[in-house]
């Protein structure tokens, strides 16, 4: 599952195994040193030493090795005293554990661009992931969940996962080197130690199985607080003016007792798991002390008691990177939840698909044409159904009916954002789906209902999606907008920050802003989606203007509540629970005394 990310950073794999090997060399040799250390300093070895040739053909290069070593030393200990030799090899001791503690650090330190770049690609690729998934991905997922597993569950996938790796590179070949030692050192007594093994791992697996799932009950609560922490601050306003302040808290208070409780049953298994290993390990220390002491206090030992602490303290210095594999073990399971939620957005299905041989298409110069459209959401019943409409270049074409008539469903058809179960969108003779999405969308602008700008400055919003706007051109966009007077009122002019979502701006302001972006774009085919329904009189009739200068030449669909907004329009298509019941201008339509005569006298009362 983590392959596909480690794989750009295989060097500083290589390097930490590299470093590893050294440290667990330099590691051995250092405590090879206690045997000599042990015999000096208790007199227990009366030997006489011999140098031997190191390519002696009847001895293996172990005994040649031992035997060397002990001659070397003792022709110290003959020149310059027990005193001086144990000082000498205590120093190289100490070189010997530098040496290894700096590899120690190395191996960490090497893993940390590897770690942190892992974090870094898998958020940018769930962000450019959430870019390219069509909006009904949106309509599905709560946006709480979404920001839960960008943060939460990537920050689990660095903390469990990336932080594991460390251990899985280093304590194998720890356990690798060590354990060669103790079968080399004693093979009967390595061979009574891999009996008592299983009972560790067996122990820390009865603690690892049910670690995932727990984690993912707890990921899953996390996203349910981070959601209703989101739907708060953009409810804030309604929970005030409906007195449901407390209300709002003790939903609250039960999510995050239901996280607390999640995360406890994690947290508590987790802190199972090292007591558990502590006590397992001095368990097999306990057998291992037995059967070793028995063997020493035969009559024909295998091995002597300086070599057994040796073998002792190399079988203490095993059971850590056990026990780090082990934590491993069930700190994997807790990270693999988390990534399978990562996963669930990463691999999210993309309906909107762009064809290998798409066309650029570069202006539009004809019409655009709804043929035979149906269109229904997923599993769900049509919304749109057998939809007809023909809306010439340079003309305007509106679109009225009740909410839920599927209005605004019709004109997402246009720029792709959703696709035709059935039917085609053409422009210029050309089905929408044979052009590049890219291309396609930047022919066409859009001035929505609620204007949806960014924290940012009011020049920044208006030059969005327009690479290198000069002020000239933000300026001039915003004249036609009738927005340059109120920018020109504050303090900072068009270097004005705005705020979340525009939240320092009115709501006629926030739409003039929206407007002048549109005509900065200046694209051929305008969609207006009800751009003038939230707003009051005085800004209605600017913003109104605003539009006016904006469809003016231009091929524009408008959706409409406002009828008034749309009197002039060439065509009005009435929809009535997705299909179109009636069409023709303003007077033919109020003539036919049908449904829109019906919506137009409600809205004169």
């Amino acid at each position: 599952m983590m392959k596909r990310f480690v794989a750009p950073y295989k060097k500083y794999l290589v390097g930490a195994v590299f470093l590893n090997i050294f440290s667990a060399v330099f590691n051995i040799f250092s405590f090879t040193l206690i045997i000599p250390i042990l015999q000096i300093l208790f007199r227990m070895d009366t030997t006489v030493y011999n140098f031997i040739p190191w390519d002696t053909a009847d001895m293996n290069m172990k005994d040649i090795a031992m035997n060397n070593f002990y001659y070397y030393v003792t022709q110290m200990i003959d020149k310059y005293g027990g005193s001086i030799t144990l000082l000498l090899l205590g120093l190289f001791l100490g070189i010997m554990t530098a040496l290894k503690t700096s590899c120690y650090f190395g191996s960490s330190a090497i893993m940390v661009p590897l770690r942190t770049g892992v974090v870094r690609d898998i958020r940018i690729l769930v962000y450019n992931k959430m870019m390219g998934l069509p909006l009904g991905f949106f309509s599905q997922e709560r946006k709480g969940d979404i920001i839960a597993r960008m943060s939460g569950d990537v920050g689990e996938v660095e903390y469990s996962i990336t932080s594991s790796l460390d251990m899985l590179i280093k304590n194998p070949i720890l356990i690798l080197f060590y354990f060669t030692t103790l079968v080399i050192t004693s093979w009967q007594l390595t061979l009574f130690t891999l009996a008592v093994v299983p009972l560790m791992a067996w122990g820390m697996s009865a603690i690892g199985k049910k670690l995932k799932r727990e984690s993912l009950e707890a990921q899953g609560k996390w996203s349910d607080t981070m959601s209703q922490l989101d739907e708060t601050l953009g409810g804030l306003r309604v929970i005030k003016a409906f007195i449901a302040e407390d209300r709002m808290k003790n939903r609250f208070r039960k999510i995050s007792d239901e996280l607390r409780t999640a995360s406890s049953k994690v947290a508590i298994r987790q802190s199972l798991a090292h007591p558990v290993s502590e006590f397992l390990g001095t368990i097999m220390i306990m057998f291992v002390l037995w059967f070793g002491g028995t063997l020493i206090l035969s009559e024909a030992s295998p091995i002597d008691a300086p070599t057994f602490i040796f073998y002792m303290v190399i079988l203490y210095s095993v059971l850590n990177p056990l026990k780090e594999f082990a934590r491993a073990g069930y700190n994997i399971p807790k990270g693999l939840a988390s990534m399978e939620r990562v996963d669930k957005i990463l691999k999210a299905e993309n309906n909107i698909r762009e064809k290998e041989n798409a066309a650029d298409i570069y202006s539009f110069n004809d019409r655009i044409e709804f043929k035979d459209v149906f269109f229904a959401y997923e599993n769900g019943k049509n919304v749109l159904k057998k939809i007809n409409i023909t809306v010439p270049r340079g003309k305007t074409v509106a679109l009225v009916g009740q909410s839920g008539s599927g209005k605004s469903t019709l004109v997402d058809l246009v720029p792709r954002y959703h696709d035709v179960t059935s039917g085609a969108v053409l422009i210029d003779g050309k089905d929408i789906k044979d052009l590049k999405i890219k291309s396609l969308r930047s022919l066409i602008g859009n001035v929505n209902q609620e204007a949806i700008l960014f924290n940012d400055t009011i020049f920044n919003n208006i030059a969005f999606g327009v690479e290198n706007a000069t002020m000239e051109q933000v300026v001039a966009a915003a004249k036609i907008a009738n927005a340059h007077e109120f920018i020109m009122e504050k303090e900072e002019g068009y270097n004005t920050n705005i705020g979340d979502r525009g939240g320092k701006l009115s709501g006629g302001q926030r739409q003039r802003i929206s407007i002048a972006r549109a005509i900065l774009k200046n694209p051929p085919i305008l969609i207006l989606d009800e751009a003038t329904s939230a707003l009051d009189t005085e800004s209605e009739r600017l913003v109104q203007e605003a539009l006016d200068r904006l469809t003016t030449s231009r091929t524009t669909i408008a959706i409409a509540h406002r009828l008034s907004t749309i009197k002039n329009a060439d065509e009005i298509c009435v929809l009535h629970d997705g299909e179109i019941v009636e069409r023709g201008t303003h007077e033919e339509l109020i003539n036919l005394n049908g449904y829109y005569k019906k919506l137009n006298d409600m809205q004169a009362l």
